[in-house]
């Protein structure tokens, strides 16, 4: 095992087991890149110094790459100053957060403004997003922390409070009163999060919704609503979700504008509330709005001041109308339909949820990737790969309605660190997904991995809406109760990216990843006597082995390379010196590092098999193996290996074009059948654990 390789698995393992004790929830937040804000808040105190953050420091790098690039007229003359140099009083929140303190600057970011202006509205999930206790009087040291949700996790940001300032303002968000600085500090951190300011912007409301929730987000173009959207956006104000709905612009001149009823283009608005009233003798549906930016109110039917009100029943006017203008006004649901396009709810998880009487959600999250030659198989349009994509079971046992068949959930599909890759000129990668009823043969099973064949002949039971290139893809799915299988993938095959998926059913519903488990099927080994081998092998072994009798690895090495090269169909570059070394170590049960007649016998049975199982999975005789040819080889050689390990084999034995050739092909099956036998060896009391001093680690894993 490579030192390199072995750290790099031991430092991911080590991961887990921190992530599997809780580290990651909000209480337990991951130190973004090491920062613990408590320790360095003191050493700071003790030494009287400000914090100044080396890992994001003030200086261009950290604003951007191109549109904010060093060369930037945009960035010229941009200085970085503190928040006690920009005003003589600052504080950090005055009078709560409120929507008023988060004006645009010269950045493009106002999805994530209008995600913060949302926020404001919501005191508990503020809280987890600014923790308390920060300001620039008691214990004011420089630096400042926040709280984000990435990918599954809460993660703790810590910055200091130097700020980018240009002709005297800040140059991105400030507040209307000019000495708040809570909403200029926090999109610092996301920025941090993110790489640099310019990894902002351009975004999507939700994301911004998710990043300070925890949330998953389904989007509606207005005008193909589902029958059923007042009903779901009613369930999910139940829920404590946040809405947000907008109105497209068609052009830059439509930024800002305002229409004839006075709702504005481009602009974030949240939904508040949703309510029926009789109006006329008929019941009709109504939705609360608010304009997080303040007070321009919709002027048309059931405005706060129309005609409407006066023929709805007083109490329940008194319950629903409020006359002050705040921003927030109701319309009609189908005036809503009718004059916006796009309504987006953020659906919270289960920990978000504060108040008892809110239904929660059942929810389920997987960390997953795709690795080229591995688990990269791209969609459906690509039936040779598609199946090595991960695969996940989610089992649908309680209908929405009681008597009937029916289960609603929502499946998330999000690729991972996209913004921070923007700098290395990468960008989203095009994700989708696709949902599969379970075969009979395979209900109530998890140890499987449906392979190939099983593809060709089943067609999906729903899909993602699209394959797109945005951050997440979601879609809503109503299926009979059941078992089905959700195959994420990126569009093209071989396009790496790592990824969560999260599965949210209105009622409970088990899911895991589907995989296979790992097992070892191999044949009974014969392991003979020296008077029953054959007497022209023996002649053979000793012509080869010399006068000591043995094969040492460069004898190894010589005659393998001799009896491969005389096989044209084959591609390889030889058995290495290495690889031969570490087939003695493997077969070597006497402990000389040489192989004995009977040894050597063994080893040479084996590979005659492992050349019968390549030429059959060498389905297009290239002479290699692929790295699906090699999945299904595996399986055929009596091996089940899980995504991960498959993973980690064509990370270590491909060549530079992820092809296995018949040398790495022996070495892996080798290397893999005797870890099977050696853990087997030691497992004494078959619980599938076993305990290692640390002597008899590294005499094991020295030689492996």
């Amino acid at each position: 095992m490579e030192p390199a390789f072995a750290m790099g698995m031991a430092a991911k393992l080590r991961s887990q087991w921190d992530r599997d004790q809780g580290l990651g929830q909000n209480h337990n937040a991951v130190k973004f890149q090491g920062q613990d804000f408590e320790s360095l808040r003191a050493r700071c105190l003790q030494t009287r110094a400000l914090f100044e953050d080396p890992l994001f420091p003030a200086q261009a790098s950290s604003l951007g790459f191109n549109e904010l690039g060093p060369r930037s007229s945009k960035t010229q003359g941009t200085r970085w100053m503190r928040p006690t140099e920009i005003c003589s009083r600052p504080q950090f929140i005055m009078d709560g957060a409120t929507r008023t303190d988060i004006c645009q600057g010269a950045l493009g970011d106002c999805w994530l403004l209008a995600a913060i202006a949302s926020l404001t509205l919501n005191e508990n999930l503020l809280n987890r997003v600014v923790p308390h206790g920060q300001s620039f009087s008691s214990g004011y040291s420089g630096i400042f922390h926040f709280q984000f949700w990435q990918f599954g996790e809460w993660v703790e940001v810590v910055i200091d409070d130097r700020l980018p300032v240009k002709d005297g303002k800040l140059l991105f968000v400030h507040s209307a009163e000019g000495g708040e600085f809570w909403s200029a500090l926090l999109e610092k951190a996301y920025a941090k999060l993110s790489g640099c300011y310019e990894a902002l912007s351009g975004g999507s409301t939700s994301e911004g919704f998710e990043d300070f929730t925890g949330g998953v987000t389904e989007m509606f173009e207005l005008r193909k609503a589902p029958s059923d959207l007042y009903s779901i956006m009613g369930r999910a104000i139940e829920r404590g979700s946040l809405l947000g709905c907008s109105i497209d612009i068609t052009s830059s001149r439509d930024q800002e504008a305002v229409t004839f009823k006075k709702l504005v283009k481009g602009h974030a608005y949240s939904v508040t509330a949703v309510d029926e009233v009789v109006y006329r003798g008929n019941p009709t549906k109504l939705v609360r709005i608010r304009n997080p930016w303040g007070e321009v109110e919709w002027t048309g039917a059931w405005s706060d001041n129309s005609s409407e009100w006066e023929k709805v029943d007083r109490s329940v006017r008194g319950r629903l109308q409020n006359r002050s203008e705040d921003g927030e006004f109701w319309m009609s649901f189908s005036d809503f339909l009718r004059e916006f396009n796009r309504l987006e709810i953020c659906n919270l998880t289960a920990d978000a949820l504060q108040a008892s009487n809110l239904k929660k959600w059942s929810t389920s999250l997987y960390q997953g990737e795709w690795r080229r030659g591995s688990t990269a198989g791209g969609c459906r349009n690509f039936p040779a790969t598609f199946w090595i994509n991960p695969q996940f079971k989610i089992s649908l046992q309680h209908p929405d309605v009681s008597g009937q068949s029916d289960c609603s959930f929502l499946v998330a599909l999000m690729q991972k660190d996209r913004r921070r890759k923007r700098k290395e000129g990468k960008d989203m990668e095009t994700i989708g997904f696709a949902v599969y009823e379970v075969p009979n043969e395979y209900r109530g099973r998890s140890g499987v991995h449906l392979k190939r064949d099983f593809f060709l002949t089943h067609g999906s039971s729903a899909r993602s809406e699209l394959f797109i290139n945005l951050r997440e893809v979601s879609t809503r799915c109503s299926l009979p109760a059941g078992e089905y299988i959700i195959v994420p993938s990126t569009y093209d095959p071989n396009k790496e990216a790592d990824f969560v998926l999260r599965v949210f059913s209105e009622k409970p519903a088990n899911s895991e990843e589907l995989d296979d488990n790992v097992t070892a099927d191999l044949p009974t080994e014969t392991k003979l006597d020296e008077a029953q081998i054959d007497q022209g092998f023996k002649s053979l072994f000793r012509q080869l082995a010399g006068a000591d009798n043995e094969i040492s690895g460069t004898e190894l090495q010589t005659i393998l390379n001799r009896i491969i090269a005389k096989h044209k169909d084959l591609k390889t570059d030889g058995f290495t010196e290495e690889a031969c070394r570490s087939m003695i170590n493997l077969m070597d049960t006497d402990g000389s590092g040489k192989l004995g007649l009977t040894e050597f016998h063994v080893l040479w049975e084996k590979i005659k098999r492992y050349l019968t199982v390549f030429r059959q999975f060498d389905l297009d005789k290239s002479g290699t193996m692929n790295s699906y040819e090699m999945r299904m080889a595996l399986e055929s050689a009596g091996f089940k290996l899980t995504n991960h390990l498959f993973q980690l084999i064509i990370l270590r034995y491909t060549e530079e074009d992820l092809t296995v050739d018949f040398d790495n092909f022996v070495t892996c099956l080798i290397r893999l059948e005797t870890m099977f036998k050696t853990f087997k060896t030691m497992d004494t009391d078959a619980d599938g654990v076993i305990s290692l001093n640390f002597f008899q680690w590294i005499s094991l894993t020295m030689f492996a």
